[in-house]
């Protein structure tokens, strides 16, 4: 092209891919995407790696396997570690849709990289007041593009040899006596979904797009007082679809009736955008602005009544609805739509969080949001659709679930039919130990469940190093910075400044450390909302039930002996030698430690208090000086059987053919693949349910018989693609 030197294509394809790999830029162009394609995903088992390795560098789920090897993604109703929460969806719809982005499609596997054991924006600002939280918001916008290039190219194989495996962490039984075999799980996200289970036992489902009828309708006066032309400008406002920041209407009837009217009318039919009357020249403007812009969050008030106009009576204060969500995790999902609505986070709630690398379908309700608007965001958001409204008098609750109903496939299976068969009934009949998964624990090189024992321990000093020294591992480098300026100078003011994202559990350490000083390390800990805190502490009591459990398992086997403990009602009893015969494996727990359970009368007690003596901790005090960390206990039990297992072997040529239908694609008409009798390659298709806390990656670390750990299948996978 005439007046360009040479070589400025390749230097703009370099720059192209450099700014994909930034975690702003991503999330940018995904946001700039006006609908959800949900099956976009790239295809093939070498393309599929090479996407799962990037994908490792920001969430360290979700690996593809060959020769055995598993993606590790739980997505039931635990809570893992929080990822960095830092989409600006909203702010990067605006910058993308005025950079001529709308078209821009990268592969919806990108995702945005974010520090271990960060946490949401909306739990992140409990303990920071607005201006600071302003700050932060504008930091992390602009973080530098210098930092990011600085960042070193290791390979992930290389930084993950500082990980856990599944021996660290005390997985290392089976209850099956089947051969294992290869699959690929994840080769797309889509192959992984997981829905719902109710507390009454109803499975969600999207089904139903259709806004419930409101007694309270628009009047005549709201529908006819804008014209077609504003209207126009409006709506695309509201759909980011031109350069104008701000739509003004000249008030011809300047009557305080008249502007309540156009008010009124904009917000009932273009939700998502807020109005304000301006004088401009002597006239009377109403100026309609996207509620989710920053200058409009600045001067709009953001109480936690979402509307200031009256709330029906008669209309339940809940709306709930069905989520569907393609590769987010719950949180991820709540900060998204709370941007959008611009309202506070918490005033959503939810059962259970589902996690990241999957399509999952779920019930959220919603404090004085209308369905309308709610409905909205399904022309807004990419890998998003609501649907089922209904008005509720209650919000939903933590943990008011019976469980999660699981569709997996494990494409190119190696094993013989003989062998899918035998583990499949081995998985419906026995099932499976169950462990906490991986994803407990952590991906870097410090575990969690080392700051818990750390925390138990009331070694408060210890607690800090193990959050901010420098580790091995895949971060970010501005992370790696601030922990190499903590190591130098213990000057936590000097490390934050190095730190542009604040809501990471580093950064709000560090705040604390500023605020509190060094001699006050329990209260900067504070800082750090509760839930992740205590994630913490829970990370070490699954730490030590797994350890327990294989041994109970090594020692005992599968049956129970007298000594175990089983539970009648939510009180633990022991199993006596006369009733051995009454029960089975599937009856018996074993204890999480706290102080307020007991231990088995066997051998494996003593394993118990040898475990914590070991970590200088007392098994008959586990009371902590901070009531928040004193540990009461619970009882988990240890063979899990999943309910409505099925399972069928298919034949495919094409790995980019879905191979059963999602709901969207149900909504959508779609209809069902068809499988030939041969093909080249065969798929496992597995569905099955389990109960609140149990990870589905357990159950097919049994099917296929392999460690899960990312450690373990990165180094597979590496020697696999070479």
């Amino acid at each position: 092209m005439p007046g360009r030197p040479r070589g400025w294509l390749f230097r703009a394809a370099l720059a192209a891919a450099a700014a994909l790999l930034r975690p702003e830029s991503r999330a940018c162009l995904l946001a700039a995407r006006p609908a959800p394609r949900p099956r976009s995903q790239a295809p093939g088992s070498l393309k599929c790696f090479l996407g799962a390795l990037k994908m490792e560098m920001t969430e360290m789920t979700g690996v593809s396997l060959k020769r055995g090897s598993l993606a590790v993604e739980d997505n039931d109703s635990v809570a893992p570690a929080e990822e960095a929460k830092r989409q600006k969806v909203s702010e990067c719809c605006l910058t993308t849709g005025r950079a001529g982005l709308e078209n821009a499609s990268p592969r919806s596997g990108e995702n945005v990289l974010g520090p271990p054991g960060a946490v949401s924006a909306g739990e992140g600002t409990e303990n920071s007041d607005a201006r600071l939280e302003e700050e932060e918001e504008e930091e992390e916008d602009g973080l530098s593009e210098e930092g990011d290039e600085e960042e070193e190219a290791e390979s992930f194989a290389d930084m993950m040899k500082h990980g856990l495996t599944e021996l660290d962490v005390g997985i290392t039984k089976f209850v099956s006596s089947h051969q294992g075999f290869s699959g690929i799980l994840k080769e797309r996200y889509s192959d992984f979904v997981v829905h719902e289970i109710g507390k009454d036992g109803r499975v969600s489902h999207l089904d139903d797009l259709s806004v419930p009828v409101d007694e309270e309708a628009p009047s005549e006066d709201m529908l006819t007082v804008l014209t077609a032309e504003e209207k126009q400008r409006l709506e695309e406002l509201q759909l980011f679809k031109n350069k104008e920041t701000s739509v003004a209407i000249e008030v011809i009837e300047d009557t305080k009736e008249k502007r309540t009217i156009i008010h009124q009318a904009i917000k009932s039919l273009f939700p998502g955008l807020e109005t304000k009357t301006e004088d401009r020249e002597g006239k009377k403007y109403i100026v309609a602005y996207h509620a989710a812009g920053r200058k409009a969050l600045a001067k709009v008030s953001t109480a936690a009544d979402p509307r200031k106009h009256s709330w029906p009576k008669s209309r339940g204060s809940y709306c709930h609805f069905v989520l569907y969500k393609e590769n987010k995790d719950t949180m991820d999902a709540i900060n998204v739509l709370s941007k959008y609505l611009r309202v506070k986070p918490n005033i959503f709630s939810y059962m259970g969080t589902k996690d990241k690398r999957a399509i999952t379908v779920q019930e959220i309700a919603v404090l004085k949001i209308t369905a309308q608007r709610l409905a909205h965001l399904n022309k807004c958001l990419m890998n998003f659709k609501l649907g089922n409204f209904s008005y509720q008098k209650n919000p939903l609750k933590l943990g008011e679930l019976q469980g999660n109903q699981f569709t997996v496939v494990l494409r190119n299976i190696t094993g013989t039919d003989a062998q899918v068969q035998q583990a499949m009934n081995s998985l419906k009949e026995i099932g499976f130990i169950n462990y906490y998964g991986m994803q407990r624990f952590g991906t870097t090189a410090v575990p969690t469940y080392q700051v818990g024992r750390a925390i138990l321990q009331n070694s408060w000093a210890e607690v800090m190093d193990l959050i901010l020294k420098p580790r091995s591992g895949a971060e970010k480098g501005y992370l790696v910075k601030c922990r190499e300026e903590w190591a130098r100078t213990r000057d936590p003011a000097a490390a934050l400044r190095k730190l542009p994202v604040r809501r990471c559990v580093e950064g709000q350490l560090l705040r604390g450390l500023s605020k509190y000083g060094m001699k006050n390390m329990v209260s900067a800990f504070g800082i750090i909302p509760r839930n992740n805190r205590l994630m913490y502490i829970h990370s070490y009591q699954s730490y030590v039930w797994n350890n327990m459990v294989s041994k109970r398992i090594e020692e005992y086997g599968l049956k129970p002996v007298p000594g175990d403990l089983v539970l009648r009602g939510a009180t633990a009893t022991y199993i006596e030698e006369e009733d051995v015969d009454n029960y089975s494996i599937h009856d018996v727990v074993m204890p999480l430690p706290g102080f307020d359970v007991i231990y088995p009368k066997h051998k494996i007690s003593e394993a118990y208090r040898e475990m914590l003596t070991a970590d200088n901790l007392d098994i008959d005090n586990m009371r902590h000086k901070i009531r928040d960390y004193s540990l009461s206990g619970a009882y988990r039990k240890v063979v899990i059987r999943p309910q409505n297992v099925s399972w069928e072997v298919v034949a495919y040529d094409d790995p980019k053919i879905p191979l059963f239908n999602t709901d969207v694609d149900n909504l959508e008409g779609k209809p069902p693949p068809v499988f030939a009798s041969e093909g080249k390659y065969r798929a496992l298709k597995m569905d099955f349910a389990l109960p609140p806390s149990t990870y589905a990656t357990m159950a097919i670390r049994e099917v296929l018989k392999m460690d899960t750990s990312i450690k373990n299948q990165t180094q597979l996978n590496t020697a696999w693609l070479r």
